[in-house]
């Protein structure tokens, strides 16, 4: 007589010979103190995440600019957005300083003070004329010296320093 799967029963699982459970609670501590640390590294990576938003966004159009400047079609409106989209980052820094009626010798004084490298001395003055130039100015305006400027924006965004 052969037996029918009816009667089979299931084997009991063996007991482990050893414990899964830590022996000590200095094991148990130790997870504690590893988890305390991730935790805490993601919160400060989220809020530097989040506090460098602006920075990301304005990369970001400085290359959308920066493309349009070769376009002769959208040259002019994207070297008249340069000055400004500089002065909107200034405004965007965490703990703001009051930079919106900055001009001239002022916001090159602050931009220079911001930034770990030195900047072109003439760099605010180079965004007054792309601000307020003749058209006729801005389409004749070397793209030698555009690209230059452009990296000196990107190199200050970059790397700014913002009081914490």
């Amino acid at each position: 007589m052969t037996p029918q799967i009816s009667q089979l029963k299931e084997l009991a699982l063996p007991v482990p010979e050893f414990s899964y459970f830590p022996q000590t609670w200095g094991w148990l501590a130790l997870l504690l103190v590893v988890l305390l640390v991730i935790a805490v590294w993601a919160v400060l990576r989220w809020r530097h995440q989040r506090r460098n938003r602006y920075r990301r966004e304005a990369l970001l159009r400085l290359s959308q600019l920066q493309d349009a400047s070769h376009d002769q079609a959208h040259r002019i409106h994207a070297l008249r957005e340069l000055p400004e989209l500089l002065k909107r980052v200034a405004l965007s820094m965490p703990d703001s300083p009051q930079v919106a009626n900055l001009s001239g010798n002022h916001w090159q004084d602050f931009l220079q003070n911001t930034s770990p490298t030195p900047l072109p001395a003439d760099l605010s003055q180079q965004l007054s004329v792309l601000a307020y130039a003749p058209k006729e100015q801005l389409k004749n305006f070397p793209q030698e010296q555009l690209d230059k400027l452009f990296a000196t924006c990107r190199q200050w965004i970059e790397a700014h320093h913002v009081a914490a």
